[in-house]
């Protein structure tokens, strides 16, 4: 016998409501996984983790440019959200409760980073003899490869390399904001900044794309 209790999809769920969006569907099914969840239904857990893995995992990439620590991001954002599933009162969705959690982690892991970067810039910094001159002069290939620039991804690559150079905590605030969706409000708690400092971040940093993108067109 089939299980009653099987999930619809947020397509046929919304199909079964007229008037209902697809995103709403989506919420309100999550909602009776979770509530299944909270009893101890360890498929219905496994159920959330599918519909939500993918966003998570393409909120850890973009934020960290690296596969493996989005990977570890998404997995330690969904055993915090298992351990803490009975204190969870529902208050946001299920997908915005994650999605918060996982946006956390990965500035976590960046702040991390920065400091053992910092740490190593240090320790490779360059040494100087007593005369003041550098000890080994460092090798720096200044060439670029005419094939580097190939148009179908010339536009795309400039965005990327405008986004990277972003600096620390105005790239954080753009991703968060103008590609994840978040509200000022979301991500000023989340940073432990001011809504202000929120939004004074953001104005500079889209400048900042804004200027990269208008200097690629210009070279093109």
């Amino acid at each position: 016998m089939s299980d009653s209790r099987a999930p619809l999809t947020p397509e046929a769920a919304a199909g079964s409501l007229p008037g209902l969006s697809v995103s709403d569907a989506a919420a309100i099914e999550d909602r009776a996984l979770l509530d299944r969840a909270q009893e101890g239904d360890v498929e219905a857990f496994e159920s959330l983790v599918e519909r939500h893995k993918d966003r998570l995992y393409g909120l850890a990439l973009r934020m960290t440019r690296s596969e493996a620590d989005a990977a570890e991001i998404v997995q330690d954002t969904f055993l915090a959200a298992y351990q803490n599933l009975t204190r969870f009162r529902g208050e946001a969705a299920f997908g915005s409760w994650v999605h918060r959690i996982a946006a956390n982690n990965a500035l976590m892991r960046l702040r991390h980073q920065r400091v053992v970067e910092a740490a190593t810039e240090e320790l490779l910094a360059p040494e100087f003899t007593e005369r003041g001159s550098l000890a080994e002069v460092p090798e720096v290939d200044w060439s670029r490869r005419a094939d580097e620039k190939v148009l179908d991804e010339e536009l795309g690559r400039a965005i990327r390399q405008g986004t990277d150079a972003l600096p620390e905590g105005y790239r954080e605030v753009f991703l968060l904001k103008d590609v994840e969706g978040m509200s000022y409000e979301e991500i000023a708690e989340m940073m432990g900044i001011s809504v202000p400092a929120v939004k004074s971040r953001l104005h500079r940093a889209r400048l900042a794309l804004r200027e990269k993108i208008d200097a690629f067109y210009k070279e093109v």
